[in-house]
């Protein structure tokens, strides 16, 4: 089968198409024929090495982790699904890649295609899906009536989130630049700082959490616009040492992620605030929650741009710049 890899990491990790073997099932896969793949911003980071003690991958690998498609066959332990069952699902930190023309997605991994999107609209949700899920109901727990705040409303995670949290009854804060205001209001922002005019920190006060999506000085800024007892869920890092437990990795990763994490959780600490970097798992059950809330019309997937299969380097340039509005898509059917 055709597949988008990279034959190792580094500056040159080498990106190209080449013929890969169908994967071979284990009885609790299922054998998926991909229909589209949503693109998301770790997709271009995995090749250069960045994630390579925490990521495992064999080389040559597979780029893509979020994926769309029909079930053509199932393993011998598998119970929820038949062939010709349209699926969707994340394959991140699962050692395997999606911008190919079959996956084997584990069970645990997959959940039925809402049925009002398409096939498209599907593979954008998989990894922004479950990451804001996780964040905002497992960590920071959030509840009606609470604010949070999530920068870069416009972008792959930040038109999921904002949504997510308005269906959670929360209020929300944003930024984006003056292009996108309509778009963040329109999905339901609260307070949106125009970032060209304002900076969100000196507007914004009182907030229950944020969700860290923009690495750099965003997170220590975030602080001061938090109530005391509230909580910072970051996606961009700096890694933590609960982190590396939560891995298992070894003493020395865990002593470097400690070091990483040690300037913003002390300031978060003198503040009364809470932080934790959080690394999406793939989980069927959680995704089929939120096909549920999309079945229902409860969210809208926002797609930027779809590229076809052809073109999927161009797709994964396209995303590095910065500057999607909702998620980068690329179709094979």
């Amino acid at each position: 089968m055709k597949a988008l890899t990279f034959q190792r990491y580094g500056k040159s990790p080498e990106i190209g198409f080449t013929t890969v073997p169908t994967p071979t099932l284990q009885p609790d896969e299922l054998l998926v024929r991909i229909h589209a793949v949503g693109l998301n911003p770790i997709d271009n980071a995995i090749p250069t090495g960045k994630f390579k003690p925490v990521l495992a991958f064999q080389l040559p690998a597979t780029i893509g982790s979020d994926l769309a498609g029909v079930v053509t066959e199932v393993g011998s332990r598998v119970t929820r699904f038949k062939p010709g069952d349209e699926v969707f699902a994340s394959l991140f930190d699962l050692g395997k890649g999606s911008l190919a023309e079959f996956a084997a997605v584990p069970e645990s991994a997959a959940a039925f295609k809402p049925s009002n999107l398409n096939f498209v609209q599907a593979a954008s949700i998989p990894m922004v899906g479950l990451t804001v899920w996780q964040a905002l109901k497992e960590r920071i727990n959030l509840r009606r009536g609470q604010k949070v705040f999530i920068p870069a409303g416009s972008g792959g995670i930040g038109t999921f989130a904002i949504q997510l949290a308005k269906h959670l009854g929360a209020k929300v804060g944003t930024n984006t630049s003056t292009p996108n205001v309509p778009l963040v209001s329109q999905l339901g922002a609260d307070e949106v700082v125009d970032y060209k005019k304002q900076n969100f920190e000196d507007v914004l006060r009182g907030y229950d959490a944020v969700l860290g999506t923009i690495p750099g000085d965003t997170i220590e800024k975030s602080i001061g616009i938090l109530k005391p007892g509230g909580k910072i869920v970051s996606l961009v890092g700096p890694l933590d040492a609960a982190f590396a437990r939560t891995k298992k990795l070894n003493f020395v990763l865990t002593f470097v992620f400690g070091l990483m994490g040690r300037k913003i959780t002390r300031l978060a600490q003198k503040r009364d605030v809470g932080y934790s970097f959080l690394f999406v798992r793939p989980d069927g059950q959680q995704l089929g929650q939120i096909a549920e809330i999309l079945n229902n019309g409860g969210i809208q997937p926002v797609v930027d741009k779809v590229f076809p299969f052809e073109q999927a380097m161009d797709a994964l340039a396209y995303l590095g710049q910065g500057r999607a509005k909702g998620k980068v898509v690329v179709s094979l059917r």
